[in-house]
């Protein structure tokens, strides 16, 4: 059977035609939300119609073709294009979205603001639209550009992960390109796994915001570094590649000094980093170590931010928070250590590129070398 004379895929692909038209009317095509709600439409459109007449992939093919011919001026109807279409929709139609969604009602404050502003912003999107039971994800989802949905669709797998993505990107505006690197780096994995004593020392509310805004392990592959690096050579290249830094680190981080002075009696004392974090509205004191995580750490950390507290630190401004960073750790370690420490505290690790040993730098060709052995073979 040619779908082109199927009185069946004639009214399906009217219906299609009236979707298009419809969001033209109401803005240009090329508007994010209103064009990620019409993919969301005819992703359902083509899935249901699959299902119901038991078609196959011949009807995107089709569909391809005829919306190429009905709308030349428009892009984003390829074949390709529409097999995402139907990917996006299936893949945020599931049980396992449901279940992130009820996840993410229990979550920080800040994500709960995150899905107040998308209800509001979307609330009058679709006046009188079907509600198919995924109305808040269809609405979180259109807060997002195209781009950045096809990314997300090649390299996750789990909608939960997804949903995370989604509502980083809205939170902190990321391109494409830094949501890509989020993703490489597994964000979603690290973010909140610091070993804290955050519950313990900080009202709840700030406890859990404060989690959040703790990674483990921290990604600094940025830095090419020898094995036996030593703390200030690491403070130094941080600093000299602060952009890279802060982006680690994550919204909202100041910067405001490196080998920062405290006087304290008669004693002068230095901290490795001092930043002010905006939402947090709180100083956090960063001390890194090139070693393993030693006990004593701990003490020298809440010995720093009662100094802050008393020094810096205003009645507007929330207690300060300290992040030791090792190059490795032992939970367990950690967690005793942390028992009885009236300061709130995070511990993580932290990687980098380790550099090349001497011995072997001599047997890696040079960029130079690489690009004649390049143009001999061109040439033969």
């Amino acid at each position: 059977m040619e779908l082109i004379k199927d009185n069946e895929y004639k009214q399906f692909f009217t219906l299609v035609s009236q979707h298009i038209k419809s969001s033209q009317a109401k803005a240009a095509i090329t508007v994010n939300t209103t064009l990620i709600l019409l993919y969301w439409n005819l992703g359902k459109l083509i899935a249901d119609k699959q299902t119901e007449n038991s078609w196959g992939n011949g009807i995107i093919d089709q569909l391809a073709k005829d919306l190429k011919a009905e709308f030349p001026e428009l892009s984003g109807f390829s074949r390709a294009n529409l097999f995402f279409i139907r990917k996006f929709y299936l893949f945020y139609t599931t049980e396992k979205v449901q279940q992130a969604v009820r996840l993410l009602a229990n979550s920080t404050e800040e994500t709960q603001k995150v899905q107040q502003a998308v209800r509001q912003l979307t609330a009058e999107l679709q006046p009188g639209a079907a509600d198919d039971g995924f109305q808040f994800v269809r609405q979180v989802v259109a807060q997002v550009p195209w781009g950045h949905h096809t990314v997300i669709l090649t390299k996750i797998k789990q909608p939960n992960e997804a949903l995370f993505y989604i509502q980083q990107t809205i939170e902190h505006n990321w391109s494409r390109a830094i949501l890509a690197i989020q993703i490489e780096q597994n964000l979603f994995a690290r973010q909140g796994k610091a070993v804290t004593n955050f519950k313990t020392t900080l009202p709840e509310q700030q406890a859990q915001l404060a989690q959040q805004i703790l990674k483990d392990p921290y990604n600094f592959s940025f830095l090419t570094l020898e094995p036996q690096v030593q703390e200030l050579d690491l403070e130094k290249q941080l600093i000299d590649h602060i952009s890279k830094f802060l982006l680690e680190l994550g919204k909202g981080f100041a910067f405001i000094g490196r080998q920062y002075p405290l006087e304290i009696g008669k004693k002068d004392y230095r901290i490795d980093l001092l930043f002010y974090h905006i939402r947090l509205h709180c100083f956090v004191v960063i001390d890194l170590k090139t070693g393993e995580f030693e006990p004593e750490y701990t003490g020298k950390m809440n010995f720093y931010l009662s100094a802050i507290d008393d020094l810096l630190k205003t009645e507007a401004d929330q207690p300060t928070i300290g992040i030791l960073l090792c190059k490795s750790k032992e939970s367990v370690e950690v967690e005793y250590a942390l028992r009885g420490i009236n300061k709130p505290i995070g511990v993580s690790e932290f990687t980098f590129t380790e550099a090349l040993p001497e011995n072997l730098k001599s047997s890696i060709p040079t960029v130079e070398e690489f690009e004649n052995e390049l143009n001999k073979i061109g040439d033969s």
